[in-house]
């Protein structure tokens, strides 16, 4: 589904990511951790095209999109929730969801994915506060918001940058009982997570990056071992 191969980026002169490869097979969860500075945001924003790779590749279902716009991911089954989430605050939550409808029913040319009901119900308090701008809800509100909006564009695969970042212990709750019900519907998704915890608890396996360079791979099923090996988390986690 996604494979990302000897991927190199960064800033100005600065070098971030160092020869970055890491896979996500179809309807597969697979989490990146690392402590902050590890460069996972920075992959991130070069997966959707937000920053240009200066070599490798990026292959989404077998078409290269190293160089493909951000608007233009959702084409390929593509969508990211960034950490800021890139909402229009002065537009209501309809008006958000609304534009990414649009563009979704393009994409899959009216056989949706997920229709929007079924994204609305998933968030009730989103589903309530349809008329409300989105500059005036709560962090919680508007990662919900930005959640929704992403399925809208009928993604196969969706890329969260941290999404529990900032939030009450309920709304982590509910978005982690969201991305369980996505993955049951055979969603792929790739989780930048910097709480282990949570990644261990929704995804299959893990990367964990440091200073730019993935240095260790959790396997299916080495989660638990992951997280009793406490050198491994001094090291690469903090």
């Amino acid at each position: 589904m996604l494979e990302v191969t000897s991927v190199s980026a960064g800033y100005g002169a600065l070098t971030v990511l160092n020869d970055i490869s890491l896979k996500v097979g179809d309807g597969e969860a697979v989490a990146l951790v690392g402590a902050n500075g590890a460069g996972k945001t920075t992959l991130v924003r070069t997966i959707c095209g937000l920053l240009r790779a200066r070599s490798g590749r990026i292959v989404k279902n077998g078409t290269d999109v190293t160089s493909t716009p951000p608007h233009d991911l959702s084409q390929h089954g593509l969508a990211v929730v960034l950490e800021n989430r890139r909402l229009f605050g002065e537009l209501s939550v309809r008006e958000n969801l609304v534009l990414a409808e649009t563009v979704g029913r393009k994409v899959r040319r009216g056989n949706m994915r997920f229709a929007w009901d079924e994204v609305t119900a998933l968030f009730p308090v989103v589903k309530e506060r349809l008329d409300s701008p989105v500059e005036l809800l709560s962090g919680g509100q508007q990662q919900m918001v930005a959640i929704a909006r992403a399925l809208l564009l009928q993604p196969d695969l969706l890329i969260m940058d941290e999404p529990s970042t900032g939030l009450a212990p309920k709304v982590v709750k509910d978005i982690l009982l969201v991305i369980k019900a996505l993955r049951e519907r055979g969603m792929g998704l790739l989780l930048i997570e910097q709480n282990v915890g949570i990644a261990a608890e929704i995804t299959d396996r893990a990367y964990v990056m440091a200073v730019g360079s993935i240095v260790h791979e959790v396997g299916p099923g080495e989660w638990q071992s992951f997280l009793k090996d406490e050198r491994l988390i001094r090291a690469y986690l903090g």
